[in-house]
């Protein structure tokens, strides 16, 4: 068989693309004095046990709470967590 009868097959590798609701980032704070953040943690607690400490010693006046969960995907985080209300939902 000659090169030029050579018939190649091959799939889109771009696929179906699901179209995603897009909402914009919040504006960067310019302190953390007061506010709340939330730590999730998936997993082993490896680098996290690091980063505790450090958020204590480097933010003291923050009010942290730490998730976490032993298994092998991510807890999805409330809306009270992520700082939304239910009606500024789409």
């Amino acid at each position: 068989m000659a090169e030029k009868d050579k018939v190649y097959k091959c799939l889109n590798p771009v696929g179906i693309q699901v179209p995603v609701d897009i909402s914009p980032l919040a504006p960067r704070l310019d302190t953390l004095d007061g506010k709340e953040v939330y730590i999730s943690i998936s997993g082993e607690p490896d680098i996290t046990i690091a980063l505790e400490k450090r958020l204590k010693g480097d933010y003291p006046d923050v009010n942290r709470k730490v998730k976490k969960h032993y298994g092998s995907w991510p807890v999805p985080s409330s809306d009270e967590e992520k700082g939304t209300k239910v009606w500024q939902k789409r």
